[in-house]
């Protein structure tokens, strides 16, 4: 699976913004995709994940209420709609599979990794 992130930029607190991650191959619809990101100087971290049926999410703390993730299985496509940005969401932020059906949230989950797009939000 080969996976190319988009939708980054740069905006001001309270905006909002929508990534998207395309995915090649016929077997996305089978696999868990997730959002990781990754902050200045700090490790790079769990953001929100979707099951291949879409009907369960995840989510870190800090995105609750305010992060979407979803998925176009037609498409070949996961978005994370950011609303209410906050500095502190600055990162790039990558998508990836998991052909794991276990635990969601680690790094180790997933087997394939798109390039990063960059968020900016300044205050």
């Amino acid at each position: 699976v080969q996976l190319q992130a988009s939708g980054g930029g740069a905006v001001q607190a309270g905006d909002s913004l929508r990534l998207s991650c395309a995915a090649s191959g016929r077997a996305f619809r089978n696999y868990v995709m997730g959002w990781f990101r990754q902050a200045p100087g700090k490790e790079r971290e769990f953001v929100a994940a979707i099951n291949s049926d879409a009907y369960s999410r995840y989510y870190t703390d800090s995105v609750k209420g305010r992060f979407t993730i979803s998925r176009d299985n037609a498409e070949n496509t996961i978005y994370l709609q950011m609303n209410s940005l906050k500095p502190e969401d600055t990162a790039v932020y990558y998508c990836a599979a998991s052909s794991y059906s276990g635990n969601h949230y680690p790094e180790t989950s997933y087997n394939y990794w798109g390039r990063g797009t960059l968020v900016t939000v300044s205050s």
